[in-house]
Formats: C-alpha cells, sequence, structure tokens
C-alpha cells in the first residue's frame, strides 16, 4: 500500500554533537582517515555493517550511544579536531588558484554515466566509474570549479553471488537514497528541484540529487517520482541494464537532462567534459539553447558548442561503443533535427562515419568525437589505438597526427592506499606525499622506510585481508544454504606466510582471468611446494549478459574444488570499492594479463603499486608505460598478436616461467632477521617510481591544462559578444569547404642533387592555386622523413613554407627548405591545411591537401 504522506526522519543528535551531520555528507571521509575513524569510534560494529555509510549509521544508532559520545571528552575532541581538518581543507589556497586566480567565475562540468566514490553508494560497475569518482575527488583536492553530473540508479549495479556450482547470479537490491550521503536540490519554497525532458508524446520528469564530494558537488538525475508513468520511473532503475531503447532514455535523460538540471541550478559551465560518449547527447540541448536563445543557426551554434566540449574514450575496440538503430534515433531525437533544420542523413551523419552506408548505426563515440575540441584516450597505448580506430575521420592525415592526446589515468592515493601505509609515508616522505609531484626530491626518501616497518605494516595488511575474505566467504555460503562442514573450511582459506598473488577486475574474455589454470601440471607442481607457498586470491564480475565471462568465473572455481585446492584458489563474491582497497593493500603481487592493446587503461594495478605491490602484467595499459622491470615484471615484450591461441600458449607460459624463476625465489629469499631484502627493494622502487605518476592529482592537472584551461578560454573568445566569433568561424568554414577542393598544389621542385650529405640544406619550391583562399587562410609546409619499405612516410617532421608573393590568376609562390638528421632513404611532400586564429587546431576539420 502506498502512503499517503511521507516525511523524511532526521537522527536526533545532541547538541554537542550536531557538527557530526555536515561531517557524514561530504565525501571528504572517504579519504579522511581522521573523519573515518572518528565514525567507526562511534560504533564500530555498526560502521562496518552500515557499509562504512555515517549516513545510515547516525540514523540506525542508539541514542544511548549518542547520548554517552557526547558526554565524552575523548569523542568530543576528536570530533572538533575533525571539523577543524574539514574546513581546513574547503578554505586553504588551491593548486587551481594558484595557476588561474581568484576572482574567475569558471566553472567545468564533469558528466559520466557511473561514479564509483565509496562503497556505500553503489552506483558504480567498474573502472570507469571508479575513475569518475576519483576525478571529482582529485579536482576537489586541487580547488577545481568542477561540478559532476549523472544518474542515480534506484537498484545501481548488480550485487553478485554464486551458485554451488560457480555459476554467477545477480540481485537487485534498491538503494534507499534517505540513508545514504545525498541531499535533495530543492526551490526556495521547499518543494523538490524538477526537470522535464521532451519525449515522443510524452514528457520525463527527473528530480535531482546532490553529493558533496570535498569541494565539488556531484549531480545525480533520478526519475523514479510520480508523475512519470511505471517505465519511466524506471529509466533509471539499474546502470547498463534493459535493452537498446532504455539505453537511449537513459542516455537522454544524462545528456539532456543532465544541461537542463545545470541550468535549473543556476549552472552556465566553460567546459562540458563528456567521460565516455553515454552523454554525448548533452551536445544537441546545447546547440538548442543557442538556436532558440541566443538566435543563432545551427552551424554557428555547433561552432559554439563544439568549441566547448571535452570527450575522453576509454573504449579500445569497436565492440564497446554504443551503436544505436537509426530509425531509433530518428524517433526519439527527431524533434532535435527538426529545429535543426537538418534531413535525416545530414542529422545522422553527425554519428557516422562519412563511408556513403546510409544503413550503418549511430555511432556514440564518433558523435561525441565531432562535438568536442578536445580529445584523449587514457594511456599513451591506448591514444595510439585510438587514433587508429578514428583516424578515418580525419582523412589522409597521418596516424601520428590525428588529434587525440593521451593523458594517462590515475588512482586517487589518499582513498586507496592503506591508512597504515599512509602513516608511514607521511613520517618517512611528506605529510603531504600524496601531492608531491613527480620531480619532488621527497620521493627519493622512500628508501629511508626500514625494511622492517615496512614488511610489518604490509604482513599486517595481508593478514586483515585474509581474515575479510574468510569472513566474506563465511557470509556468502551461509547465505546459499552451504552445509556447516564447507561453512567451517572458510576459516582455512588463505595462509598470511604464503605468497599471495591477487587478480581482481571485470571478468571479462579479453581479460584472461583464467590464463593461470591453462596449464594445470605447472601450476599444481607449484601449489604443492611446501617450501615455497603460493595462492590466489580473485575478485571481480562479469557483466550479467557476458555468459563467456561467467564461464571464467566458473572455471576457476571448478578447478580449485576438483584439484583440493579451495584454500589456496579463492575466489571472493560481490567485489566492491572496499574488497579492492584490502586486496591491493593485502597481496604480495597483483596480476594482470589482457590481451594488448585491449586494456585501456587499467588502474587497479596503479592502486596496488602505491602500497607497495608489485605488478606482473602483460604490457598493456598504463603498465606500458611504467618501470616494469624494477617496479615488477612484464609477461612478454609487448607482442601484438592475431591468433589469440598462439598468444594465450605463449604468455601463459612466460607467466609460470616468471612465477617459477623470478617471484617465488625472490620473496622467499631471507636474511637472518627473516626478512626478503631483494623483495623489499621491489616494494620500495614501486612505491618512489609509480605513486608520484600515476595518481588522479597528475592526471586532473593534465586535463587542467591540455583541456579545461585552453578550451574554458576558447568558449570565452568564440562566446563573447553576443557569440560574434563563433559566427564567423562557421561562415569561414562554410566558404572553405566550398573552395577547398579547388586547391592545387604544383611544380614542386628541390634544389639539390639526387644525393645530399647529413644536416646539407635543401631548398624547395611550390606553385599553388588557392582560388579564391588566401595565403592567411592556409598553411603550407614539408613533410619531411625516412621513407618505409612501402613508398611512404609514416612518421615525419613538418616544416612551414613562407610565401613569397601573388603569381596571379589565384596563384602564389611557397619556398622553404630542409635538411635531414640521418643518412638512409629520406624524402619530403608538400602539404596544405586551413589555419584560421580560432580554429581548435589545423587538423580540426580533417582537411588535408597533399601535393603529388
Amino acid at each position: 500500500m502506498r502512503p499517503i504522506r511521507t516525511f523524511k526522519v532526521s537522527p536526533a543528535l545532541p547538541a554537542a554533537l550536531e557538527a557530526l551531520r555536515p561531517l557524514a555528507t561530504n565525501l571528504y571521509w572517504d579519504w579522511s582517515d581522521e573523519v573515518k575513524e572518528l565514525f567507526r569510534r562511534l560504533d564500530p560494529d555498526l560502521w562496518e555493517q552500515s557499509r562504512q555509510n555515517p549516513v545510515l549509521m547516525l540514523g540506525t544508532i542508539s541514542q544511548e550511544r549518542l547520548q554517552a559520545a557526547s558526554t565524552d571528552d575523548g569523542f568530543l575532541a576528536h570530533l572538533e579536531r575533525a571539523q577543524a581538518e574539514l574546513k581546513q581543507y574547503l578554505q586553504e589556497r588551491s593548486w587551481y588558484q594558484r595557476h588561474r586566480g581568484t576572482d574567475t567565475q569558471e566553472c567545468y562540468a564533469y558528466f559520466s554515466a557511473e561514479f564509483g566514490l565509496t562503497t556505500a553508494l553503489p552506483i558504480y560497475s567498474g573502472g570507469l566509474g571508479v575513475l569518475a569518482g576519483d576525478h571529482l575527488k582529485s579536482a576537489s583536492d586541487l580547488g577545481l570549479p568542477l561540478v559532476g553530473v549523472g544518474l542515480l540508479y534506484q537498484q545501481g549495479y548488480f550485487q553478485q553471488y554464486l551458485s554451488a556450482d560457480g555459476w554467477q547470479q545477480e540481485r537487485y537490491p534498491l538503494n534507499d537514497f534517505y540513508n545514504l550521503p545525498l541531499q535533495l536540490e530543492r526551490r526556495p519554497d521547499g518543494s523538490e528541484l524538477r526537470i522535464e525532458v521532451v519525449f515522443p508524446q510524452r514528457v520525463v520528469y527527473a528530480r535531482i540529487w546532490r553529493v558533496q564530494v570535498g569541494r565539488v558537488p556531484l549531480y545525480l538525475l533520478d526519475t523514479n517520482i510520480p508523475p512519470n508513468n511505471t517505465y519511466d520511473q524506471d529509466i533509471t532503475d539499474q546502470l547498463y541494464g534493459g535493452d537498446v531503447d532504455l539505453r537511449i532514455h537513459q542516455e537522454m535523460i544524462l545528456g539532456i537532462g543532465g544541461i537542463k538540471a545545470l541550468r535549473a541550478l543556476g549552472l552556465q559551465p566553460a567546459v562540458y567534459h563528456m567521460n565516455e560518449g553515454h552523454s554525448a547527447f548533452l551536445s544537441l540541448e546545447r546547440i538548442r539553447e543557442l538556436m532558440q536563445e541566443s538566435g543563432l543557426t545551427f552551424a554557428q551554434a555547433k561552432e559554439a558548442v563544439q568549441a566547448s566540449q571535452v570527450f575522453t574514450t576509454h573504449t579500445p575496440v569497436p565492440a564497446g561503443i554504443d551503436l544505436f538503430p537509426t530509425d531509433k534515433v530518428l524517433y526519439y531525437l527527431g524533434r532535435y533535427r527538426e529545429l535543426f533544420g537538418l534531413s535525416e542523413q545530414e542529422f545522422l551523419s553527425l554519428g557516422r562515419e562519412q563511408t556513403g552506408d546510409f544503413q550503418a548505426p549511430f555511432n556514440m563515440a564518433i558523435f561525441a568525437i565531432r562535438m568536442a575540441s578536445s580529445l584523449n584516450g587514457v594511456s599513451q597505448l591506448h591514444a595510439r589505438v585510438s587514433r587508429q580506430m578514428f583516424g578515418s575521420l580525419w582523412g589522409l592525415t597521418p596516424e601520428h597526427e590525428v588529434p587525440i592526446r593521451g593523458i594517462t589515468n590515475g588512482v586517487h592515493a589518499r582513498s586507496c592506499v592503506a591508512p597504515a601505509t599512509q602513516n608511514l609515508y607521511q613520517r618517512y616522505i611528506s605529510p603531504d606525499w600524496w601531492a608531491l609531484p613527480a620531480t619532488a626530491p621527497e620521493w627519493q626518501r622512500v628508501e629511508s622506510i626500514p625494511d622492517e616497518e615496512l614488511w610489518r605494516i604490509h604482513d599486517r595488511a595481508k593478514v586483515q585481508m585474509v581474515l575479510y575474505v574468510r569472513e566474506r566467504l563465511r557470509r556468502a555460503w551461509e547465505e546459499r544454504g552451504a552445509s556447516q562442514a564447507e561453512i567451517l573450511k572458510t576459516r582455512e582459506v588463505l595462509d598470511p606466510e604464503a605468497l599471495t598473488i591477487g587478480f581482481a577486475r571485470r571478468f571479462a574474455t579479453y581479460k584472461r582471468a583464467n590464463l593461470f589454470i591453462s596449464h594445470p601440471e605447472r601450476l599444481l607442481k607449484m601449489l604443492a611446494d611446501r617450501q615455497r607457498p603460493i595462492q590466489f586470491v580473485f575478485a571481480g564480475k562479469a557483466h550479467p549478459k557476458d555468459h563467456p565471462g561467467k564461464d571464467m568465473i566458473r572455471d576457476i572455481i571448478h578447478f580449485a574444488k576438483e584439484q583440493g585446492l579451495e584454500r589456496q584458489i579463492v575466489f571472493v563474491p560481490n567485489y566492491d570499492i572496499h574488497t579492492a582497497r584490502l586486496m591491493v593493500a593485502g597481496c604480495d603481487v597483483w596480476l594482470n594479463n589482457p590481451r594488448r592493446p585491449r586494456e585501456a587503461s587499467g588502474t587497479s594495478g596503479m592502486k596496488a603499486a602505491m602500497n607497495g605491490v608489485p605488478n606482473l602484467s602483460t604490457l598493456d595499459g598504463w603498465w606500458a608505460e611504467a618501470d616494469y622491470v624494477t617496479t615488477g615484471w612484464p609477461i612478454g615484450r609487448g607482442e601484438e598478436y592475431t591468433d589469440t591461441q598462439v598468444q594465450d600458449e605463449l604468455e601463459a607460459n612466460a607467466l609460470y616461467q616468471i612465477l617459477e624463476e623470478d617471484v617465488l625465489p625472490l620473496y622467499y629469499q631471507r636474511d637472518q632477521e627473516g626478512l626478503p631484502r631483494g623483495w623489499l627493494n621491489k616494494m620500495k622502487a614501486s612505491i618512489r617510481i609509480n605513486t608520484p605518476f600515476f595518481n588522479t592529482e597528475r592526471m586532473v592537472q593534465e586535463y587542467a591544462q591540455h583541456a579545461y584551461f585552453p578550451v574554458s578560454d576558447r568558449w570565452a573568445r568564440l562566446s563573447a559578444q553576443g557569440y560574434v566569433k563563433a559566427q564567423a568561424l562557421a561562415q569561414w568554414k562554410a566558404r572553405l569547404f566550398q573552395h577547398w577542393y579547388e586547391i592545387k598544389i604544383q611544380d614542386v621542385t628541390a634544389q639539390s642533387p639526387k644525393e645530399v650529405r647529413v644536416y646539407e640544406p635543401i631548398g624547395v619550391t611550390a606553385r599553388i592555386y588557392l582560388g579564391e583562399l588566401t595565403p592567411a587562410e592556409v598553411q603550407v609546409q614539408l613533410y619531411q622523413g625516412e621513407v618505409d619499405a612501402t613508398g611512404n612516410i609514416p612518421v615525419g617532421q613538418v616544416v612551414p613554407m613562407t610565401c613569397p608573393g601573388q603569381q596571379g590568376d589565384g596563384y602564389y609562390a611557397y619556398t622553404g627548405e630542409i635538411s635531414y638528421a640521418s643518412s638512409g632513404l629520406q624524402g619530403f611532400a608538400v602539404r596544405l591545411l586551413p589555419h584560421h586564429p580560432d580554429l581548435s587546431n589545423p587538423l580540426e576539420l580533417g582537411l588535408i591537401h597533399w601535393g603529388n
């Protein structure tokens, strides 16, 4: 029965404890040991039972315990310290203010379909969401004027449990928003602030919740409200659930609804960052705004919108991109097409390659690329893969010049490094170790950490992880209805003294979680060695529709059961942020063996490295950029295979060989004090080399300096004085397209013999027909470099040519000079690109004219 009226009931805190309320609703507690320990101190058992959710904890704790705490001088002193720490954090001068000033009114909006901030707020599925959460945390640390925009899922992502046969099952418990660190946005009269998104034949309403992430607000949209019909209430039910129609609905709410939410909140960001393509429909709503409210044409509005948007792709394979049937795109978004005055094919071409295939689906990544002026992948290798994957959008542009840069992912150090380890770093490296740049000399102090102390702290982290895994398995077995004998066995899983290999991530086939059991006889031999015991801990979820991924989980569980190795090979169900934090601190080695180049970045290994845990991985994603010899072990040398069976065979053998010949001997090589000095050297190297670079402080600084600041400045130029420069740029582009294909590069001559010496100057002249264009509208370049076996210059250097004068009838003379720094077969070509002071870069339009 539905209630007649509802109330939000708040805990009755004694006056002395009122300060707990703002502390509970700001997620700063997630990365502050001082604040987190305060809530744990209030009731340790309830803190864990509430999944470390202080809002739920304060709502369920007994009044007797609150009264006792309100008269406890020690607790009140702790509360005062926590209050002071948060106040100082929110008010201190920030990195952004030092680099951008204090009088700026900038605002940057960060859109993502998922955010992984804390175990208490389960609206994430994996790496993409945790990366987004860490992005917000570091933006807060740096003082960036960022706001997050996402969806608030009533069921979130599924909770995983396993059948007796090891098959993944899913359950979807409801999130109780009123017992989460969320606050409803309201109008001045106290009513809920709601936005409307127009769908065919109806309007969908959404309310706005706010999560305070330090200095940064995250706004989440929720459609589970009347007067929406049942279907529309379920739009924000599950993350990555439902059919293609529901996905389009979700992405319309995220993108279009997200823009409407920002406007309802009075926000006009200068930059819009699309974290993956799920939010790209925001571009349509922004174009509509500028057309209807500022009187711009579609072309002019598109220029302004594109100038102020950033797109980050996380997908290294085409199969990972949202592709929507064209009939559904036209049905759900037809009102935008009509408003823009575009034909069906013109509208659909915004999300398609120009291949002439009129049946091609609407590609959300291509759409996002076309609507952004700053593009990046999430590692250097992934950026290269992305340039290959999307390079055709830039026509004849050489692959290495396709304007998709690499901004390598990082992790939020204070969220993933174990508290005791953080304390160690504060004492021996710096009180602000997490904020030190990679060049800071303080990182050399890692070597001063006593071996005994580092080993003792790691040993405690391992014991903590083992106890947690045993308790997690006990509860899972009880829920499954296992026998008492089976439940008692969970007390014996894992040996705190044994070398422990950790593997925790999404179970997708390319990640090859089961590679380690591909040669059972070699594995069994290692596992049987009582002098050098070894064990494996696995965790991770497969997508509910990914049956091959579920098979991998079952394969591992079956192998352990059939071989009687359930104490040494353990799968921890229902992987979440809390489990991840314990595993990256408590394991001895972090294993990752994806098929290169399928791992865009990977971040769990970074977290392990920051805790002093060496990585053992194929050279994919971030690990390809790391010092993988000093801080761990590489599987292979970065080879890429077309035959996956050959790849699996070779890399499985490499994995076994590294474990047998390198990892096990080094770990069990102990001195007279029982310490593995060589292993500790590798742990210290992992901390010293990886921590200062693979963190989101550095990552967000790169986004600020390479994307947010220049994009914001460009938006300011193009939007000034009623968008006069955006209008002029659109007009110039139309003129350029009209005359571009009239250009001719003729009479190219090189003033040199056939053979030249290294560094000998070579003069080059060319006669170029520009027609109606002028030399100020183009840049003519020499493209020089080594000629490969196919007769091409794969990676060339660019030298500008100058125009000494006009020759008449639209012809101009150009001259330049080149020289070569190395011997061998070298060559050059002449090329011509557009030039305009308001372009984001010369290759923005994908226009490039090469001379024959």
